[in-house]
């Protein structure tokens, strides 16, 4: 199974400020060592709002926002692609990130990282074959 861990941005990010070295440090061995155990398919991280765009389609017709766009706690700050037997698997993956976040930032930090199965037409395929 395949999911898509996201992690929310958050004011900082959406300022433009880096993480610390200390975290990027950390978060460069967790990265290796998912990498390394072959669990961890892809990583990757996004430039802040101010960079970006949104088209949006309504009343069949298209309009462009340049960001920065608001709601920062709605916005995806990077993401990871893990390759696991279940949901569990994946839950733990993103507890283990989150917890590496607090114990660098301290117990002040918020952050939010949203977890979601990828579709998988095979996988589904097998599914509906088990239930028929």
């Amino acid at each position: 199974m395949r999911f898509m861990m996201m992690m929310k941005a958050d004011k900082n990010f959406e300022a433009g400020v880096p993480p610390s070295p200390e975290l990027i440090a950390a978060i460069g061995k967790l990265t290796e060592d998912g990498m390394k155990s072959g669990v961890l398919l892809d990583t990757g991280g996004l430039m802040p709002s101010f960079c970006g765009s949104r088209i949006r389609a309504s009343g069949g017709k298209l309009s462009v926002t340049d960001g920065p766009f608001a709601e920062a706690k709605e916005l995806i700050g990077g993401y990871a692609i893990v390759q696991v037997h279940s949901k569990a698997e994946a839950l733990e993956m993103a507890r283990n990130f989150m917890k590496l976040h607090v114990d660098i930032l301290g117990p002040s930090y918020e952050g939010e990282c949203e977890i979601r199965q990828m579709w998988d037409p095979a996988e589904m395929m097998e599914s509906q074959r088990r239930a028929g």
